[in-house]
């Protein structure tokens, strides 16, 4: 499936975002498998719909984009990366090292037997949800300078390139993930 073509938008690296969101508000309006009593229409409409949906999930999401532009441009996925990039060096260090200690206070708090014991923790584990959270703007930051990037580029790009800017975005996401996963934790 090519996402691009079905909600028809050119294949390009950065997309707007309202303005993909309206075109697949009314694709899948024009579309929407409520609208058809024939069941062979009704069926037909029901796999645009999912089409549609899937499309525009793939589409918004700047890593899952450039990962389908890749994909569409290459004839193949872009390849994993196992060694960290440059780019991303520090900020690999400083997760790393957030989420040692993160991690040991989580499992201290979680292996309470008692609430008011694990509520005595409670301005520990708060100190380092502001560290978590200092993190995760950091991330955020770089999150939006990546997005600015593409934005960058108009018809105008090539694929080593949007390849490297994919895999920063992977990077960031599973970080940012993570680190928003240690936070609820310590949250509660």
């Amino acid at each position: 499936m090519d996402a691009f073509a079905l909600l028809e938008e050119p294949r390009r690296p950065w997309l707007d975002a309202a303005a993909l969101k309206e075109k697949f508000l009314s694709r899948s309006a024009e579309t929407h498998p409520d609208k058809f009593t024939d069941p062979v229409e009704k069926e037909a409409a029901q796999t645009l719909f999912a089409d549609l949906n899937r499309g525009h999930e793939t589409l918004r999401d700047p890593k899952q984009r450039l990962q389908h532009l890749l994909t569409l441009e290459r004839g193949e996925k872009p390849a994993d990366v196992h060694d960290i990039l440059p780019e991303t060096a520090d900020l690999f260090i400083k997760v790393g090292q957030l989420l040692q200690p993160v991690d040991a206070i989580i499992a201290r708090r979680e292996a309470e037997p008692s609430p008011l014991l694990r509520a005595q923790s409670m301005p520990e584990a708060l100190d380092w949800l502001e560290k978590v959270n200092a993190l995760l703007d950091t991330l955020n930051t770089q999150l939006a300078a990546l997005e600015s990037e593409l934005q960058s580029f108009k018809d105008n790009w090539d694929c080593d390139t949007l390849e490297r800017l994919y895999h920063r975005f992977s990077y960031l996401q599973k970080w940012r993930g993570q680190l928003n996963d240690r936070a609820v934790k310590l949250a509660l």
